[in-house]
């Protein structure tokens, strides 16, 4: 599957040297049994944190929209609203865009770089164990399929917080931890999704963080 690489130096986002990466990161927490490094959000632009959000779209209730240009996920709810994540996307030569269904998820997914990747990046290992701390899928991963074929891409989460808001992966949509556990539940098999250049201009204070509403 298609993911970050920063653990194994082949990044495109360059990690934060010694003190600077682990600012990034504030205790831990525990889920589905496994431990892990909780998101200092403190430290992270409030452009990125999940927010309530107006947003005007044609698509039906629950559709998540993605705005690659922008960093943003949204996921459309009622009374033209949409809940708003900051994500990472693909880097130049890796994006895609287009309609996509969820046909399968994973708690703490194991990570198998595709054969493409291996060939290009040799020190890969051939699998990751799911919860492993070096496991760049994070506590989630949701599969995108088109026609029923899997596309290679996914929504998970990521060990590099400070790449959201970035062009920082292979083609995937990067999430905080944190995120990437919330969007999990509020997405079923069969979510439709919506992967577009730029869809930002039609969500209401997209660009200005004082008036959204945060998530609670």
């Amino acid at each position: 599957m298609i993911g970050g690489l920063a653990l194994w130096g082949t990044g495109a986002v360059g990690k934060p040297a010694g003190a600077a990466a682990a600012s990034y990161f504030d205790g831990t927490a525990v889920d589905n049994g496994v431990t892990f490094r909780s998101t200092n959000f403190a430290k992270i632009d409030k452009r990125w944190h999940r927010q309530v959000v107006k947003y005007f779209s044609s698509e039906p209730i629950g559709t998540v929209v993605v705005d690659t240009r922008h960093h943003f996920l949204y996921v459309i709810m009622e009374n033209k609203t949409a809940i708003r994540y900051g994500v990472g996307v693909g880097r130049e030569g890796f994006k895609w865009f287009g309609r996509a269904t969820i046909d399968a998820k994973s708690l703490w997914p194991r990570w198998t770089p595709p054969p493409e990747m291996r060939k290009r990046h040799p020190e890969l290992p051939q699998f990751v164990s799911g919860g492993s701390p070096k496991n760049p899928l994070g506590p989630r991963a949701m599969y995108l399929h088109r026609d029923g074929v899997d596309t290679g891409y996914r929504f998970h989460g990521t060990l590099e917080p400070w790449s959201i808001g970035k062009d920082a992966s292979s083609g995937c949509i990067r999430m905080f931890n944190e995120d990437a556990i919330d969007l999990y539940q509020r997405c079923p098999i069969g979510t439709a999704v919506q992967v577009l250049p730029h869809i930002a201009d039609q969500a209401e204070g997209a660009t200005q963080v004082s008036e959204t509403t945060p998530v609670e």
